[in-house]
């Protein structure tokens, strides 16, 4: 699905910083999520914008910033001759290539043996543990992606009755694990087709969890598009729509607190402090009365992922105090994700960064960096954060912020 652009007259006569503007507020997407794509500051993206630069970026950054805005004609952004460029196929991955590939693909003839449904789900589960476990999950994980959606997807094509919908519902954990991939590595319309696949997968499937599951995903890219009041909607449901198989299955247990989580995040974004801490209470409720150490394989979901989706919630509605408080009773060591893991300590940061607390926000972003390099150098918010410590932090850690900040990849 292309991303929507502003109409020519909104863009007339405006300036390079003032059309950039126009057009990351109308796709949605906040100065600091762009900032952080395109390894700067917020305040350097500011000051673009608001024409404070001596002189406006250079093409090479213009093209990246078009590529994150999903701007095709960069004259959108520059105003000046026609010069269509390709930008709106990103690859900030080594892995993101084969992994189009095999989700735009067409194979309509293959004469590849067919693989059965349930070795089809095996796969999934191995590839989904290796994304938790491994401390590049992008890479080892996003590694076996490219053949399992391609055997999934002639299965689901070939397969009749009952294999097929097994295969479909193999289908869909791979295409979730794809979003989870690809985010913030890949451009929006590559993510929306892993969605749109997943949710076209998960009613062959005819199964309320694959359909969940499906919704899962599709919320999230909603909620990094600027959807977010879709978002919510959706996730709220798939709440409704599994809850009266909560008492019968575990999976329906899991995906239910998941979409709860990700209920919660979305209200916390939008600054819907109810809601937020409506769907929290939810999740931990239903968190707390599962057997110690379970964890759903694709969301993570039980106590210690749900105590995480906390903290950030808590960091969404600007509450630092909270989210430090919330931190607190997490056990990392409990937490069976290395990217989850190294997710707690980046809320950590923000919620320092929130109190200007330059130093407990730098120490919270260099364990974050330990435990997954791979995850920080991908992620706009860390991205964005290890800018704001070398131009805010101060001499006494301006040492260390620099060379965080270079280790991921940011130019300040």
């Amino acid at each position: 699905m292309a991303v929507a652009q502003p109409n020519s007259s909104d863009l007339a006569g405006r300036t390079i910083g003032e059309r950039i503007q126009i057009i990351r507020t109308r796709t949605g997407k906040s100065r600091a999520v762009v900032a952080g794509l395109v390894g700067r500051s917020e305040d350097w993206l500011r000051d673009v914008e608001k024409g404070r630069l001596q002189n406006p970026p250079p093409l090479d950054m213009l093209l990246q910033l078009a590529q994150v805005l999903g701007v095709r004609d960069l004259t959108e952004i520059t105003g000046e001759h026609e010069l269509l460029v390709g930008v709106a196929r990103r690859a900030g991955h080594p892995v993101v290539p084969a992994i189009r590939e095999a989700i735009e693909g067409v194979d309509l003839v293959g004469s590849a043996p067919l693989v059965d449904g349930d070795e089809l789900q095996a796969r999934v589960e191995r590839a989904w543990r290796i994304w938790h476990e491994s401390a590049n999950p992008r890479t080892d994980a996003g590694a076996m992606l490219p053949s399992l959606i391609t055997d999934g997807r002639r299965a689901m094509r070939r397969a009749e009755g009952q294999h097929r919908r097994t295969a479909a519902a193999a289908l869909v954990g791979a295409y979730v694990l794809s979003e989870q991939v690809l985010a913030w590595v890949a451009d929006s319309p590559l993510l929306w087709l892993a969605a749109d696949r997943a949710m076209g997968a998960a009613e062959v499937a005819d199964d309320p969890v694959s359909l969940a599951a499906a919704s899962w995903v599709l919320g999230n890219v909603w909620r990094s598009t600027g959807r977010e009041e879709d978002a919510y909607r959706l996730a709220q449901d798939a709440v409704t729509l599994l809850e009266p198989r909560l008492d019968d299955s575990a999976n329906a247990r899991a995906l239910w607190g998941s979409c709860q989580l990700h209920s919660a995040i979305t209200a916390g974004r939008l600054g819907r402090e109810g809601d937020a801490l409506r769907s929290i209470d939810q999740a931990l409720g239903i968190a707390r009365g599962l057997p110690t150490g379970t964890a759903h394989p694709w969301t993570l979901f039980g106590l210690p992922n749900t105590e995480i989706s906390a903290v950030s919630v808590q960091v969404e509605l600007r509450k630092s105090g909270s989210a430090l408080e919330a931190a607190s009773v997490v056990d990392p060591d409990s937490v069976p994700s290395v990217d989850r893991r190294a997710r707690l300590w980046l809320e950590l940061s923000r919620a320092y960064e929130q109190q200007k607390d330059w130093t407990g926000a730098l120490g919270a972003l260099r364990t974050a960096t330990a435990i997954s390099e791979e995850s920080m150098r991908c992620h706009p918010l860390s991205r964005n954060l290890a800018s704001e410590l070398v131009i805010h932090g101060g001499k006494l850690i301006a040492r260390e912020s620099r060379a965080l900040a270079t280790r991921l990849g940011v130019t300040v």
